[in-house]
């Protein structure tokens, strides 16, 4: 089975010198991001795994897969925690 994460359909982002700024509107909290995290936050406008984040990662930044990998984990633990994002499971 395969995981699939989403963004909120509440957000609104907006990227600030470096960093993201996410409202929920829902909630209407702020949330401040790092750049990473508002790409991996603008390129969940679709279901993504965390394979397709990963590459996403590793194809703007100078980093290796494993660090994108742990790096996109965490924040997707905190985004599921702060209700930012949501998870489908699909085949």
């Amino acid at each position: 089975m395969t995981l699939r994460y989403a963004r909120h359909p509440d957000l609104r982002l907006t990227a600030l010198e470096g960093e993201g700024v996410v409202l929920h509107l829902g909630s209407r909290r702020y949330y401040s991001v790092s750049e990473s995290g508002l790409d991996i936050l603008q390129a969940l406008d679709v279901p993504r795994t965390l394979d397709e984040l990963v590459a996403v990662l590793t194809g703007k930044y100078d980093v290796t897969t494993d660090a994108a990998s742990v790096s996109a984990r965490e924040f997707l633990e905190q985004a599921l925690r702060d209700g930012l994002v949501t998870v489908e499971e699909g085949p």
